[in-house]
């Protein structure tokens, strides 16, 4: 779904290595004060060489429940299973059962330039099939499932965004696509593919193909932050497949990315295939630089789970961080994680207090648009604190700053009210859009 309100993150840190410095208890402290101030729920797992150097749980795999998150607890992982994707693609290339440059035409003639895309290009995003996520009917229909049919025809009837290989842009339907291929080829399900050549000669035992969250297998709900913690409703599996279908813990995610750089369930020469870029795109992985380094893995993003895995070759570190509920950049918290480990100076964030009524947000409330803003922005309340929600787009809880102006961090959402011209001033990155109350 084509979302102004991005919450994809990414990285961009590194400095010397000087893990022998890693303050833990302040870490921990970090970590505690975002989950006391409901800003964050979720697991984290950092991994040297093999060996497990720091790892942290913090808020709640259930919250109606009261069941806390532990290390051992699930997370949906996004778009992180594009890599499992990836390594299935590349046995299969390995064991002789496709080509990375043979068409896609064999597999789906009904594809709008089929005859002229290549299974590589599905790979790293140069197809030019449109995703089906950025059609603005999907929240309306992700919870249900799909058959293959069903998707496949949604995928077809999307079309093409541009020509094969004149450029890359993300597509989940890439994936999707690759994963039928994946079961043509072999002739069995995906989820059997996953754990015949990676989760079963890792050892991965709580990484899987996920299905309806199932709290007795130690599997998280997600929660979005809309003045309280409220349950977000499930994608339904049959969808992201092997785009985003994956379940795992963060410990598991370290060993399955330590064993992709050791050798042990593709050959060296197609990881250097997955490594290789093009318009900052590789083979189901891309580059997440931090400072003078530069690690190597995928972010992901599935109802209100976010998720990051990377992994340093130099340093031999693994990062994984899996996030179940946030009103905060989750890109700061790995930012701190990886800058305690590196021996970075970071700041434990101070959150003040609300000091609104919930009288004082009335002048705020009502419906905003403008002609020349796509999307129509409404804002309620809940008790103190304010809320927006664009057309289409998921509720989220803003932020007071100072005066009329509240933002939304996760997004870098700036919004600054002016109740006397019943005007709004939406503030995102280089936009600058006035928006008139209706």
């Amino acid at each position: 779904m084509a979302r102004i309100f991005s919450t994809l993150f990414a990285v961009f840190l590194l400095h010397t290595v000087t893990a022998q410095t890693f303050d833990k208890a302040k870490l921990d402290t970090y970590f505690q004060t975002l989950s006391e101030n409901q800003k964050m729920m979720g697991s984290v797992t950092l991994s040297n060489e093999g060996k497990v150097v720091y790892q942290k749980a913090f808020g709640f795999a259930d919250l109606e429940a009261n069941i806390p998150a532990t290390p051992a607890t699930k997370y949906r992982i996004g778009s992180i299973t594009k890599m499992f994707t990836s390594v299935l693609i590349l046995k299969a290339m390995e064991e002789g059962k496709i080509d990375l440059n043979q068409k896609i035409d064999k597999f789906f003639p009904e594809i709008e330039n089929a005859s002229d895309i290549t299974i590589s290009q599905l790979m790293n995003h140069r197809s030019g099939i449109h995703s089906f996520i950025s059609n603005p009917d999907y929240l309306s229909w992700n919870t249900q499932n799909k058959s293959r049919k069903g998707l496949y025809d949604i995928i077809r009837e999307g079309g093409s965004d541009f020509a094969p290989d004149s450029k890359a842009d993300y597509s989940n339907s890439n994936y999707v696509l690759l994963t039928w291929i994946l079961e043509d080829v072999y002739m069995q399900p995906y989820s059997n593919l996953v754990k015949k050549y990676i989760t079963g000669p890792l050892n991965l035992n709580d990484t899987y193909v996920g299905q309806k969250t199932a709290i007795a297998a130690k599997e998280s709900y997600s929660y979005k932050f809309v003045g309280k913690w409220e349950k977000e409703s499930e994608t339904d599996m049959s969808i992201p497949l092997g785009a985003g279908a994956m379940v795992s813990t963060t410990e598991d995610l370290t060993i399955f990315i330590e064993g992709l750089f050791a050798g042990k369930i593709i050959s060296f020469l197609s990881l250097e295939m997955m490594k290789e870029m093009r318009d900052n795109f590789g083979r189901g992985m891309f580059v997440i630089p931090f400072y003078d380094k530069a690690s190597f893995g995928h972010t992901g993003g599935i109802d209100e789970f976010k998720s990051m895995l990377s992994y340093f070759p130099e340093q031999k570190l693994a990062f994984a961080m899996a996030v179940n509920g946030s009103s905060y950049d989750p890109n700061q918290a790995a930012i701190a994680v990886l800058s305690a480990y590196f021996g970075r100076d970071y700041e434990i964030p101070t959150f003040a207090a609300n000091t609104l009524k919930t009288e004082d947000l009335d002048p705020y409330l009502g419906v905003y648009g403008s002609a020349s803003f796509p999307l129509e922005v409404t804002i309620t309340k809940e008790n103190t604190t304010l809320i927006g929600q664009a057309t289409g787009q998921p509720k989220f809880s803003l932020e007071y700053k100072e005066g009329h102006i509240f933002v939304f961090t996760p997004a870098g959402l700036t919004l600054e009210f002016n109740p006397e011209s019943n005007e709004m001033t939406l503030k995102q990155g280089a936009g600058n859009f006035v928006l008139t109350k209706k």
